[in-house]
């Protein structure tokens, strides 16, 4: 208790055993009651007006005509933007797909997996340039012929120059 604050003011301190009495009880109780089943003001949400609506009014009709025909070029526009949102969606969907697969897979796993196709690969990459390689060895090629030659050496040049290039085949002799 603080020295200036008088005896009466001061609250008694908590008491966590305190009981009530029955009445007191009894009226708390009819009081909780009372609050809980007491209507609650209500404020109106809506207006309905019960006037009749006139048959018809000062303002002559206005034609509404119906002009809802989409043009062919929009229809395709939203049909491939249709297609092309489906494309990404699945496209996204897989890679994600992949990509939970690849998380649960350990290191031991992939090398078992892809060091046999890297070989294979290595093999046909090799078997490919050895192919290429006796491809390519030049050989002397003897031509006899019987009778008049006449040997005649064309070049074409094909300039094509531009993003989109036309070509323009050009024949000296």
């Amino acid at each position: 208790m603080h020295p200036t604050t008088p005896s009466e003011s001061t609250p008694d301190p908590f008491n966590p055993y305190a009981r009530m009495s029955d009445e007191e009880a009894n009226a708390e109780a009819r009081r909780i009651i009372a609050d809980a089943y007491r209507p609650v003001a209500q404020m109106p949400t809506r207006y309905r007006d019960t006037d009749p609506v006139p048959a018809y009014g000062t303002a002559p009709p206005t034609p509404q005509p119906d002009h809802r025909i989409v043009p062919a070029w929009a229809a395709g526009t939203a049909v491939a933007g249709i297609g092309v949102g489906a494309t990404c969606i699945g496209i996204g969907c897989g890679i994600w797909l992949a990509c939970q697969g690849f998380a649960a897979v350990t290191l031991t796993s992939v090398l078992f997996v892809t060091l046999p196709i890297a070989a294979v690969a290595a093999v046909a990459t090799a078997i490919g340039s050895a192919l290429r390689a006796f491809k390519a060895t030049r050989t002397e090629t003897h031509h006899h012929y019987a009778g008049p030659v006449r040997q005649e050496t064309n070049q074409i040049t094909a300039p094509a120059y531009g993003l989109i290039a036309r070509n323009r085949n050009e024949l000296h002799r």
